[in-house]
């Protein structure tokens, strides 16, 4: 399958500037890289078509407030990671309230920022099979039925699945901060 570029930047200039020809198309040509996106950091396939739908609007609507036109993938691929991370909340928020007090320093919310990409960071480099089980049991907090029903398995395979991605989180993070999956020796 050949690979699909991002619109070109002409496109991108003729939609910030209001060409509603420019816009449409646009829309069209980042749908699939945006979708795919979805795919990836989103926890159900419900939840990416809604994220990338809601990206795809957003575009739409404020493609004239976009500064630079090389930037389109990275605000796209920002937006829709907000909209996946907003949805996962929502959803525990209607789950499981939190009660948090813990008052932060400076240095101790960098630390957690750090850490806390290091672990998305992990979580993402996993096959999406397995990305959506952790996803579905570790950061949404479904139970293991459900997980297994959502996603068409049994419950031994998706308990299979989250192993093995809980393994490969954990070996990931063991290794040395900012070095890559398979750059250790161990």
């Amino acid at each position: 399958m050949a690979e699909v570029s991002w619109p070109v930047e002409q496109l991108v200039v003729a939609a910030r500037d209001g060409d509603v020809e420019s816009i449409a198309a646009l829309v069209s040509g980042a749908h699939p890289h945006v979708q795919r996106f979805a795919h990836l950091m989103c926890a159900s396939p419900e939840d990416a078509e809604d994220a990338a739908q809601e990206a795809l609007i957003i575009l739409y609507r404020k493609i004239g407030t976009l500064r630079a036109s090389g930037a389109l993938a990275s605000w796209m691929f920002r937006i829709v990671r907000n909209e996946c991370l907003r949805r996962s909340r929502l959803l525990v928020q209607r789950h499981e309230p939190v009660v948090d007090a813990t008052v932060w320093s400076a240095e101790e919310e960098v630390l957690q920022r750090l850490e806390a990409g290091r672990v998305a960071a992990a979580i993402a480099s996993l096959p999406a099979d397995q990305r959506r089980v952790l996803i579905m049991r570790d950061v949404l907090g479904y139970r293991g039925r459900a997980v297994a029903d959502a996603l068409g398995l049994s419950t031994a395979a998706m308990k299979s699945r989250l192993h093995r991605a809980r393994a490969t989180v954990h070996h990931t993070l063991q290794g040395t901060p900012g070095t890559a999956m398979g750059d250790n020796d161990d």
